[in-house]
């Protein structure tokens, strides 16, 4: 009779299959690693301009294979009414130790490169990377951080053009801007240079409190065919002043143009700026790409790809402004 038990060799080579077999199906068996990424934000969680641009956020990752409790966790530092509050969250965030932190804004992205220079950033609404020190060059940021800015200098001065169109009395431009910020004295700059073109005599106004901003528009509005600008980035005209300065504006009857959709939603008269959601849709890209092995310093900088005209006819009204139907034409949303 044929023996059924296995010979000598049957045995080694079984074995062999078995050992072969075992680390791949070890493997399979594990989970994929949990990725862990910190979003720091000056925004705070109840801003509808917050909940519009975490949803970008996270729409993108999902679409890229990134889900939120099955293969990534994230990590949230938002709102903060002071730089020294920016700072605790920095190093919150930092302690953390993230794979990732997408960080939005100057004030939040300075402190935070100032604290880790090894954690990969991916940077969103920067106006000015360069000058502020953040990257090397658009092309070739060279460091840990890369991401998308929120405007070039030169659109600025469209807000200047925009404001003489809709209000072509004004003469005079008064200019909101953060003193602490580079992006400020970039912004004011590109529209201090379309000002003699227009007939516009242009003053900055520095971000610095609520009475001095309230005393300083109060003075400024003595003097007839005067307009407002408010200039991008700054956790104050972002937060802080927004109903202060809508109010002053519409006190003082001031036209007025806006960095933030959220101004006009409120009662101010134009926002004009790039899509708020559509830079954190695609920051979505460059977290997975740096999830994936890329290194930040190789990511080049990029620059808005979709921009938006907001015009509020309610107040337009009010300020007894009549918008011309070729602006009216080229908006995207209409308030009324």
């Amino acid at each position: 009779m044929q023996s059924t038990q296995p010979n000598r060799r049957e045995v080694v080579v079984l074995l062999g299959g078995m050992a072969t077999g075992w680390p791949l199906a070890a493997r399979a068996q594990q989970p994929k690693r949990m990725r862990r990424i910190g979003v720091l934000s000056t925004l705070p969680a109840d801003n509808p301009e917050w909940h519009a641009r975490v949803a970008a956020l996270l729409q993108g990752l999902q679409e890229l294979g990134w889900t939120v409790g099955r293969n990534v966790d994230i990590d949230y530092r938002l709102g903060a009414e002071s730089a020294e509050r920016v700072r605790q969250h920095v190093a919150e965030m930092v302690a953390l130790v993230p794979d990732l932190i997408v960080a939005t804004g100057t004030s939040a992205v300075g402190p935070l490169l100032q604290a880790t220079r090894s954690v990969p950033v991916v940077f969103v609404q920067v106006t000015d990377p360069i000058g502020s020190g953040f990257v090397a060059s658009l092309a070739r940021p060279g460091g840990n951080a890369t991401g998308f800015t929120s405007l070039e200098y030169g659109m600025s001065g469209k807000w200047l053009q925009l404001l003489k169109e809709i209000a072509p009395h004004v003469t005079r431009a008064a200019v909101i801007r953060d003193p602490s910020l580079a992006s400020g004295s970039g912004q004011l700059g590109a529209i201090q240079a379309v000002g003699p073109l227009l007939g516009v005599e242009v003053s900055p106004i520095d971000l610095r409190d609520g009475a001095a901003i309230e005393g300083v528009l109060t003075e400024f509005a003595r003097s007839p065919n005067g307009g407002l600008i408010v200039s991008s980035g700054g956790v104050g005209a972002g937060l802080r002043y927004r109903d202060l300065i809508i109010a002053l504006a519409a006190h003082h009857r001031l036209p007025a143009v806006y960095p933030l959709r959220s101004f006009v939603s409120a009662g101010g008269l134009i926002y004009f700026g790039h899509n708020p959601a559509d830079p954190y849709r695609r920051a979505a890209g460059y977290v997975d790409r740096i999830l994936k092995g890329e290194k930040p310093a190789d990511l080049p900088v990029q620059a808005p790809t979709k921009y938006e005209l907001v015009i509020n006819l309610k107040t337009a009204k009010a300020l007894g402004l009549e918008v011309p139907v070729t602006v009216l034409a080229r908006a995207d949303e209409v308030i009324e």
